[in-house]
């Protein structure tokens, strides 16, 4: 029998995994109302494979004209605002969460190459993705599609690794982005440089030269996603403490930000939001 989730259920991946992939959740969404999910930007490159007849509809940007791309699989980069998923009320996949060093790992190319996009799988995995698809709708639970990822990402990885892809990420850069991540952007950036021996500037050309984003870029991106993680839950706290627990200096701070990130007032946010209380 089928595992149905109400909303999700997560994995971490193989150990051999762990330094390209962050982590698993299976999703099977249903009873929802119609409507547009604000898929809010973080601090991993996303990857979601539909296991739904319905392909996902996909815009860039919320609220402001963006065009629906339909993909049965979609790979994207880091983000500065929230993508649209078009919900008809019931959708059913996995989200894989990449660290920047699985760009180079499982695509061969640096995170800042999909930083800002949206495209189709396959154009970065070619065949691998069409086998990966057709084996997660195979068969019939979570704990055996997660099995599945671990085997084909690990042949993805060992792919990369005679090409040597893996090994071009600058060890710098990639601590740059644990200790920003781990902090949730915490960090002072002139500070990081200083620890890591580079100037800021040059720590900034370097981390946006790999991720895409600027390192305090990603910090205030890191920041709005811990406070989108703590008002999406069923009964979140009051908006001024979600500021304050996630390191805004007032609740006009995180209002604005909210507002760059998604488009949208938290107030218009949780309203329109469909899928509140899911994660």
């Amino acid at each position: 029998m089928e595992d149905h989730p109400a909303a999700g259920t997560g994995a971490r991946p193989a150990p051999a995994l762990r330094r390209y992939v962050d982590s698993y959740v299976g999703f099977d969404l249903r009873g929802f109302p119609a409507g547009v999910h604000c898929g809010p930007p973080g601090r991993a490159l996303t990857v979601v494979i539909s296991l739904s007849d319905d392909p996902l509809g996909v815009a860039a940007g919320v609220d402001d004209g963006s065009p629906v791309t339909r993909f049965a699989s979609v790979a994207g980069g880091l983000m500065c605002r929230s993508v649209a998923i078009h919900h008809d009320g019931c959708q059913r996949g996995v989200q894989v969460a990449l660290t920047p060093l699985g760009a180079r790992a499982l695509y061969g190319m640096p995170a800042a190459e999909l930083a800002h996009r949206l495209v189709p799988l396959d154009e970065l995995l070619g065949a691998l993705a069409g086998e990966l698809s057709d084996r997660l709708r195979a068969v019939t639970t979570w704990a055996a599609r997660f099995a599945v990822l671990d085997e084909l990402l690990l042949r993805a990885v060992g792919r990369g690794t005679h090409a040597g892809h893996e090994h071009r990420v600058r060890p710098e850069v990639a601590e740059a982005w644990r200790r920003l991540a781990a902090a949730r952007g915490g960090v002072q950036v002139g500070a990081l440089a200083a620890e890591l021996g580079w100037s800021r500037r040059y720590l900034t050309e370097r981390f946006r030269g790999e991720l895409g984003l600027s390192p305090k870029t990603f910090a205030r991106v890191l920041r709005f996603a811990q406070a989108h993680e703590l008002a999406a839950v069923e009964a979140p706290l009051p908006w001024g403490e979600v500021a304050a627990v996630s390191g805004y200096a007032d609740q006009a701070h995180l209002a604005r930000d909210w507002r760059e990130f998604t488009g949208r007032s938290p107030t218009a946010w949780r309203r329109g939001e469909v899928l509140l209380g899911a994660g």
